[in-house]
């Protein structure tokens, strides 16, 4: 009679338990906090309750903290009232469970002199059943559920609870595995990055260096011979290296000055022919012509310093995809669109041409392309310094074809055609 009478209790129990356990194992949190949020809102379902809390302790400032709560309003409302952080030293029930791994229930949690206030006035608990929770085989923490409701919970519940909490643990370790991975992936990842970096830096770094110490040591060589013309010569060329250092030591300034927004600009009307007959005046001595074909002149309200910058990056760019013996073509006009005046400079090479994999991130920061050895900045902070001016850059390449750079700036209204 007996046997009939508990059957079909039991097997209701056996149902819930496995019913929550299939919830507890299709959890596929990837964090901590999100696996426990789901867990207990499994187990508040499965218990009919108005909270359950995954306590976990924090070594750091002792105390317990719910990593995660049940969706519920009495589980909303401990964390608007603080209840969510519970302080060792502050004791309660929950504390207790967790230092002496002793599971702890009861019906009439208002009697109980050793529970916390804010649990029974705040929130206004009255059942409660708190069983240590486990992670990893290690006690981490306590698994807490709660209802407003007298004598809410059973015998039954309190073992469903002691069952269900060890599950609870497993989906949490599941979860903490994971992070564990990705965030050693992550490290290992800003690891290679930072080695990359670092070597391609170095190698930039040192081709602009060796041609400067070639350059100072002729220099002291031929110094004892008394040959001005050619000591002159070979200071110039050092000079000159010197100077595209300090442009890549600039590169690298401005590429952190344009992440935080403080790249400013100085403008002034100039004349941009002027500007590129220098710039490929500069550039003409490396085995590639540069050519210029511009009529008249195309005045524009610019920072002559920042676009000289810019129009040197896509110069040296073309040169250095560009033949020994070829040329890089830059062709300066202008044009209206919408009723505004803008200049249009192309910059055409003779090179192999940019890969179609590469020409959509090739004005992004460290982009650089698979045969490239350099940074990857050059590209980027001539377009931040078109866009700032109010205009743009683009590219247009055909593997095999070479490259045309197109860069558009409004014009000085005042000096427009």
């Amino acid at each position: 009679m007996g046997i009939e009478t508990h059957a079909p209790v039991i097997a209701r129990d056996q149902v819930r338990l496995l019913a929550t356990l299939e919830c507890l194992l299709e959890i596929d949190a990837l964090d901590v906090d999100s696996a426990l949020h789901q867990a207990c809102q499994s187990v508040a379902e499965a218990l009919g309750s108005d909270k359950v809390d995954a306590f976990l302790y924090d070594p750091d400032a002792d105390r317990l903290v719910a990593r995660g709560t049940s969706d519920t309003p009495m589980g909303r409302r401990e964390h608007e009232i603080g209840m969510e952080v519970l302080p060792i030293a502050n004791g309660g029930r929950v504390v207790e469970v967790f230092l002496t791994g002793t599971s702890y229930a009861t019906g009439r949690a208002d009697l109980d002199r050793e529970e916390l206030r804010g649990f029974t006035h705040g929130l206004g608990v009255r059942s409660e059943i708190s069983v240590p929770l486990e992670i990893g085989g290690t006690r981490r923490g306590v698994l807490m559920v709660a209802s407003a409701a007298l004598e809410a919970f059973s015998a039954d519940d309190a073992r469903f609870c002691a069952a269900v909490a060890h599950w609870v643990g497993v989906a949490a370790h599941r979860a903490e595995l994971i992070q564990q991975r990705q965030a050693a992936a992550a490290e290992e990842g800003r690891r290679m990055a930072a080695e990359e970096l670092i070597r391609v830096l170095a190698h930039d770094l040192n081709n602009l260096i060796a041609p400067l110490k070639g350059r100072i040591d002729l220099i002291r060589r031929r110094g004892a011979l008394a040959d001005p013309q050619t000591i002159i010569a070979h200071a110039d060329e050092a000079s000159r290296s010197v100077e595209r250092l300090r442009r890549f030591v600039g590169d690298l300034l401005d590429a952190e000055r344009l992440e935080r927004g403080a790249f400013a600009l100085t403008p002034c009307a100039a004349d941009l022919v002027v500007l590129v007959q220098d710039i490929a005046s500069v550039f003409s001595s490396g085995g590639v012509e540069v050519r210029v074909q511009a009529t008249e002149p195309v005045v524009a309200l610019i920072d002559p310093d920042r676009l000289r910058q810019a129009l040197e990056n896509v110069v040296s760019n073309a040169i250095r995809y560009s033949p020994v013996g070829g040329a890089v073509t830059l062709v300066l006009s202008t044009e209206k669109r919408e009723g505004r005046g803008w200049a249009v400079l192309t910059v055409t090479d003779q090179g192999p041409g940019i890969a179609p994999e590469v020409l959509p991130r090739l004005f992004d920061r460290f982009a650089a392309g698979p045969e490239s050895s350099g940074l990857g900045l050059g590209l980027y902070i001539a377009s931040r310094i078109a866009a700032a001016h109010g205009g743009s850059i683009t590219a247009h390449s055909l593997p095999g074809q070479g490259a045309t750079f197109r860069l558009i700036l409004p014009l000085d209204q005042a000096g427009a055609p």
